[in-house]
């Protein structure tokens, strides 16, 4: 059953990247194979042989698979790592062709730069809420307050955010729920004020029934904020994570934020 789900995973990720089912279908079955026909294929793949031949040539120009000329022809593919880095690349490729493309767009309506003073925005879903995360990081010019009240907040991608930051000569503090994590954070950010937070109402609230779990809270040179919740109760919690993120230093959701972290956080810190 493992396998089977692994099969499918598989299958699922290459469309996501790009590869049609056929395709897709055809690469894993490949990937069983040291080589094989297209009837073999087809067998393996439930792909109808009269398709499988149109699935390889696409395969075949995207560097995933070669081709014998034989009688019957015979197919195999490229290892793991190689097309994992093929697709990698195109992948990459693609994104950054959108990101160039998107920017020369006009707008539908053309409007004049305004500085912008006061904004609350919502966001819902883990990856989203991530990448803004490490968005504000990047933003930064002095410092970076972070309460990380679920580990499962701290990622590679956000060490490496912080780190950044920290070169940039931005002041890194960071707080933790749990004791746990603090040395792992100690031994990555050297430089940062690390300590066990005191805002206890960032977990859930067995007394109150109150089930929602702060993820994370980030204050970023003291007028923009980041806040993360998700409910214990709902399966994997972090696919329904939601937050808010609001800026400027008159924000009222800024400075409510920053006056609840400047007495159960930062009273914690040495100036």
């Amino acid at each position: 059953m493992n396998d089977l789900s692994n099969h499918e995973r598989a299958i699922e990720l290459l469309q996501e990247l790009g590869l049609k089912e056929y395709e897709a279908k055809a690469f894993v079955a490949l990937t069983r194979l040291p080589q094989g026909t297209a009837k073999e294929i087809s067998e393996i793949s439930e792909v109808p042989r009269t398709r499988v031949y149109d699935a390889v040539r696409v395969l075949e120009t995207k560097g995933l698979v070669e081709i014998q000329h034989a009688s019957p022809q015979r197919f195999r593919a490229v290892s793991i790592d190689e097309a994992a880095e093929t697709l990698r690349r195109e992948y990459e490729e693609r994104a950054d062709s959108l990101r160039t493309t998107l920017r020369e767009v006009e707008p539908a309506i053309p409007t004049e730069e305004t500085e912008v003073t006061h904004e609350v925005w919502a966001l819902s879903g883990a990856s989203g809420i991530t990448s803004r995360t490490q968005q504000l990081v990047d933003e930064s010019d002095r410092e970076v307050i972070l309460v990380i009240g679920d580990e499962s907040a701290y990622t590679p991608e956000l060490r490496e955010r912080l780190r950044a930051a920290e070169d940039r000569g931005v002041s890194v503090v960071i707080g933790i729920t749990e004791e746990s994590l603090r040395e792992r954070v100690e031994r990555d950010l050297p430089d940062a004020k690390v300590f066990v937070s005191g805002l206890e109402w960032l977990s859930s609230s067995v007394e109150t029934g109150d089930e929602t779990v702060i993820g994370r809270l980030l204050l970023v040179d003291r007028n923009t904020i980041l806040v993360s919740s998700f409910h214990e109760a709902v399966g994997d919690g972090h696919d329904h994570e939601q937050a808010v993120f609001g800026r400027g230093f008159d924000n009222g959701l800024v400075a409510i934020v920053r006056r609840l972290m400047s007495t159960g956080l930062l009273s914690n810190v040495d100036p």
